[in-house]
């Protein structure tokens, strides 16, 4: 597997990480712990040296799970972990409050530096961005927890351009994580331009567009309750309908190539800027063997034009998000 630098950082990773949220939390039930254990060991063997984790996931479980699978690597693997959500009540199994207040930023570092085991977090995400907290008083609390080396990098997550520029100026940014991929562009705008002058990494999540790019999903696809795929607009019958298009365009270049619609999904996105690095999720082995094989894919110059064409032709149907989620979404 290549590596990757996060920006101007020196963090460096493999190219393609893995995602583990869906191991524990929000793609339906949780998954057998064990299978997901011999998942994550399995991404490691094959050179995939960048997990991707958050407290509220499970809530509290996924670290866990994380810190168990990866025991035996430590040093060779970077954990990447998440902090800003609480629950609204204590002891409440759904969390929905925002919270990145600097006192309980400090507290949440402490629970998830016990709950992996280590000594230090590698790469510490603000998870959304909370109205009610200067961003520079985040960036200050996590200063504080790299200079008692709690921490070693610090990065944001759903923020837009001047969020960014306020917290670089007080606490260098390693890297943001938002959502990107070929149905989903909105931060080739202005966010992206933002982070390739300040030497920012980005790490895109759900590049694969929640499942729906791997051309295994149809307008006759249904999603259990407990799978949050199944409240949002871009994911209800008439939209899957309207953007088979674009796993058309990647089915065909993919043949091409002999390749998977997902492979190709994924060579894109790393064929963006080279200081970029996907977190696809997924909890069955063939499927993170399928995501890792993207990372030896060479799109040439006439494929790019060949994908930027085509995806021009479709407009994507459907928004992103329910409108109450939209809101939790930095501009």
């Amino acid at each position: 597997m290549q590596k990757r630098k996060l920006g101007n950082s020196n963090l460096e990773v493999s190219a393609i990480g893995l995602g583990c949220m869906g191991m524990s939390w929000s793609y339906g039930p949780p998954k057998d712990t064990q299978e997901m254990i011999a998942l994550i060991r399995a991404a490691v063997d094959r050179g995939v040296t960048f997990f991707d984790t958050a407290e509220v996931y499970g809530p509290l479980t996924n670290e866990e799970l994380l810190s168990e699978a990866l025991a035996p690597f430590r040093g060779r693997v970077v954990i990447a972990t998440k902090f800003g959500f609480a629950p609204a009540h204590e002891g409440e199994g759904r969390w929905s409050l925002i919270n990145s207040r600097p006192e309980h930023i400090k507290q949440a570092a402490e629970r998830s530096l016990k709950r992996l085991k280590v000594d230090a977090i590698d790469l510490y995400y603000q998870h959304r961005v909370d109205p009610a907290v200067p961003i520079e008083d985040v960036a200050g609390a996590v200063k504080d927890l790299i200079r008692e080396g709690k921490v070693k990098h610090f990065g944001l997550s759903e923020a837009g351009a001047q969020t960014i520029r306020r917290a670089h100026a007080v606490q260098p940014v390693t890297a943001l994580q938002s959502e990107y991929s070929l149905w989903w562009r909105e931060p080739e705008t202005s966010v992206l331009p933002t982070l390739e002058e300040l030497g920012i990494g980005f790490v895109p999540f759900s590049p694969l567009g929640k499942g729906f790019l791997t051309g295994k999903i149809d307008p006759t696809t249904t999603f259990d309750s407990s799978d949050f795929r199944s409240t949002l607009p871009r994911f209800q019958p008439e939209n899957l309908q309207a953007n088979q298009a674009f796993v058309e365009l990647l089915a065909r270049i993919a043949k091409e190539k002999n390749a998977t619609p997902s492979q190709i999904a994924l060579a894109w996105v790393l064929a963006r800027k080279p200081w970029i690095v996907p977190i696809p999720g997924t909890t069955k082995q063939a499927r993170m063997l399928e995501n890792a094989g993207a990372a030896d894919i060479v799109l040439t110059a006439s494929d790019l034009r060949e994908i930027e064409d085509g995806a021009s032709r479709i407009k994507p149907s459907g928004d992103r998000y329910p409108p109450q989620q939209q809101r939790l979404i930095d501009r």
